[in-house]
């Protein structure tokens, strides 16, 4: 490290006072600051050191050692005054805070200080609640809580250094094991901040491998970058070996520091009240004369802490106005996370109503595939709509698929295929070509097609892949325990069969009348149900995954703008009684659609059922006349195929009556059966899921708004909305931090305009 030797800015203050006045703000809590801090041993002399260099008698009564840090501050002005009173530890409680603001004391001399300096140290131990007699008593024995002492004058010079207590291996005068950890770890909290300066205070008389504090000051400063070696007790070295031993150190050739060693004299525990300069004449006598006079002596030392805590603050500075900046927005952040503060009912009202609004804006955006609204809307649980239509192609694909009970007959492929047969000679007919070739087979068409209506370019196993992505048919414990009274197990639907005709025909034998080319209505009533009696299960399913879906989206819905836990659990409880409400609502409509559709007499307005079934008589006599056919190239100018009106006449009056009574039943029935899924499946996704769960005025998106909030019960709203415990002393504690980093900052802004 760099020492500085500029004489202007060693003797201007202006740096190191605002730096003074952010620890009198705890600053140093959330924020290393530059800082000189005295450690060592009880027996290493650093009562002695630290009157030496602030001319405060600091007691060697056991009972009186240091218990507590003790922040010293030394400053130059033209008045003498002293100011003392005592920085609240960080843990420290708001009633012990308060005790401590009743210590305050100012005197007018730095003189009159030190005579009552014993006294005053004993009134601190008390408003700190340490213990007066150490063997006995109530208290404790060490305290977090700072005693600060502001010294100015003409005759100080500027310098601030923090003791700590001196570290001791054995337990005496009421101390205990967990009093050596904690002294232990205050000393290790002071100089683990690379801001920090480590003022090791190291007997001359003792083996300095024996000495724990440089092992401490190791852990934190593995190089020795920021670690001071201060050499006490040096007329107490008598042995010639040990002197050289104090001279390789103090000349940094055995266990070298870059701040090196500075070896003191200070005054002893009897030694009376001798002059610092008496003191100082051992450093003229062999073997310490040979010594460098910079690294010698009080002067020399107080001279190197100055210029160090300049240069460190110089240094620091920068960072330390940024570290300040990053804790405020830090700070702001949690407590943004926290939500609004909800300490009274208007307060409670206004932070529900905020989290309303913004629910509400989550779910019309959800709804519009507005996804780039937000980056929140890349989890595919807040992908509403866009969920929702895939759920609707899987079942208007399963439906058109799988709804019907039995595979209805394909009247564009004969029952009974004629081939021609190609050795044989067409059978000469009148007005015929007898160059016109036979009738080939006509090629066969599956007896069934699968009605799957998708997006263009996606496959419905495309869409069954995105369900099994979204988890959709995998139901949670939690969302069984809510929904099981309304949802149904995902089941796989059976396909339809392939004996159309022999079910009609078993239908037909046990409801028929005396009839002469009708039938009763009823058999159309009865085979539609049976037909459409899948249609229930297949609606019930499908309703299930949109409930399901919707259900998880409310939920993620909540989490992306309420955060706070608790608030969160209690709304949701608090709706969910009424969504459940709702999703019964739509589930029961679908079941009224159903029910509708299965148990009233087929019936439609739909001009395309009298279209359909002429069609399909058509498609029948067509059938019948294809064997007749023949096929003419020469009229016309293309390839036509004749028939005999002959022909046409036997087509039409060629069938016995149960046959054909059996054709107009299926042909009644598959024209209905093809208006009726189509009208099915519109209603119960425009009426049960669109109005019902989705976009109408009982969706169960609309349980929670701000309505809903404004019209709460104050009791209701205090469960809701009231903050934890816990939420409450963060939001005490982030609101404290902020207004002190923002004092702090206001302190090193005013630095930067001077």
């Amino acid at each position: 490290m760099t020492i500085s030797r500029d004489p202007v800015i060693l003797s201007n203050p202006a740096l190191l006072e605002r730096v003074d006045k952010l620890r009198d703000l705890n600053i140093g809590q959330h924020v290393p600051l530059p800082q000189l801090v005295v450690v060592g041993d009880q027996s290493s002399g650093k009562s002695s050191l630290l009157e030496s260099l602030s001319g405060i008698p600091f007691p060697r009564d056991q009972s009186l050692c240091t218990r507590h840090a003790t922040q010293i501050t030394s400053r130059r002005d033209s008045n003498d005054s002293v100011l003392i009173n005592i920085i609240p530890g960080p843990n420290a409680t708001e009633e012990h805070k308060e005790q401590l603001k009743g210590f305050r004391n100012k005197l007018p001399s730095g003189s009159e200080f030190r005579k009552q300096f014993t006294d005053i140290l004993k009134k601190a131990n008390e408003k700190m609640g340490l213990r007066t007699d150490l063997s006995t008593g109530k208290g404790e024995v060490f305290s977090k809580d700072v005693l600060k002492i502001e010294i100015s004058g003409p005759r100080e010079d500027y310098l601030t250094i923090i003791d700590v207590p001196g570290i001791f291996r054995t337990t005496t005068q009421g101390t205990t094991r967990d009093d050596m950890t904690l002294v232990k770890d205050m000393v290790k909290g002071y100089i683990k901040d690379d801001r920090t300066i480590i003022l090791a205070v190291l007997p001359s008389n003792v083996d300095i491998a024996t000495q724990e504090i440089l092992e401490l000051a190791k852990d934190v400063d593995k190089n020795g970058e920021r670690t001071l070696g201060v050499l006490t007790k040096p007329d107490l070295v008598l042995e010639p070996s040990a002197q050289a031993a104090v001279c390789d150190l103090v000349l940094n050739k055995k266990r070298s520091l870059t701040l090196g060693y500075f070896l003191v004299r200070n005054r002893g525990a009897d030694g009376g009240f001798e002059e610092q300069s008496e003191l100082d004449r051992v450093f003229q006598t062999q073997p310490w004369a040979d010594l460098p006079k910079d690294r010698v002596g009080i002067s020399a030392l107080k001279e190197q802490l100055q210029s160090l805590l300049v240069d460190i603050t110089r240094r620091e500075f920068p960072k330390l106005l940024q570290d300040v900046n990053n804790q405020i927005k830090d700070c702001k952040r949690e407590l943004d996370s926290l939500g609004l503060p909800r300490q009274d009912e208007r307060e409670q009202r206004s932070f529900l109503s905020h989290i309303a609004g913004a629910f509400q804006e989550r779910a019309r955006e959800a709804l519009a595939a507005h996804y780039n609204a937000d980056p929140v809307f890349e989890q595919d649980e807040l992908r509403l709509i866009t969920q929702v239509m895939n759920i609707t192609d899987v079942f208007n694909a399963d439906f058109r698929e799988s709804a019907h009970s039995r595979h209805f007959e394909d009247l564009g492929v004969p029952k009974t295929p004629v081939v021609a047969e190609p050795k044989a000679e067409p059978k000469a007919e009148q007005n015929a070509d007898p160059k016109a070739e036979p009738v080939a087979k006509r090629p066969e068409r599956p007896a069934h097609r699968d009605w799957e209506e998708t997006p263009a370019g996606v496959t419905v196993d495309n869409l069954r892949a995105l369900l099994d992505k979204a988890k959709v048919d995998e139901i949670a414990p939690q969302e069984l325990s809510e929904l099981g009274d309304i949802i149904i197990p995902i089941q796989e639907i059976p396909k339809p069969r392939d004996n159309f005709t022999a079910w009609i025909n078993d239908v037909h034998l046990q409801f028929r009348g005396m009839d002469l080319g009708t039938f009763n209505p009823y058999l159309v009533s009865i085979s539609f149900a049976e037909q459409s009696h899948k249609w229930g299960d297949i609606t019930k399913i499908y309703m299930s995954r949109v409930i399901i879906t919707l259900h998880r989206f409310i939920a993620a819905a909540l989490r992306s703008v309420c955060t706070e836990e608790q608030a969160r659990n209690h709304l949701w409880y608090a709706i969910l009684d009424t969504l459940v409400e709702r999703y019964k609502t739509a589930m029961a409509k679908a079941n009224l659609l159903i029910e509708v559709e299965q148990r009233k007499q087929p019936y439609t307005l739909n001009r395309q059922f009298a279209a359909a079934r002429m069609e399909a008589r058509g498609h029948r006599i067509t059938e019948l006349l294809r064997p007749t056919a023949r096929r003419d190239t020469k009229q016309f100018g293309g390839v036509q195929y004749m028939v005999s009106l002959d022909d046409i006449a036997k087509a039409a009056a060629g069938k016995p009556n149960v046959e054909q009574l059996q054709e107009d039943i299926h042909d009644i029935l598959k024209a209905y059966y093809g208006l009726a899924a189509d009208r099915f499946i519109d209603n119960v996704f425009q009426l049960a899921v669109d109005y019902y769960l989705l976009t109408g005025p009982s969706s169960p998106l609309k349980v929670f708004t701000q309505d809903w909030v404004i019209n709460l019960e104050p009791g209701e709203l205090e469960r809701i909305a009231s903050e934890t415990k816990q939420a409450k002393k963060n939001r005490s504690r982030l609101g404290k931090k902020i207004e002190d980093l923002s004092n702090a900052l206001k302190i090193l802004k005013s630095q930067d305009e001077q």
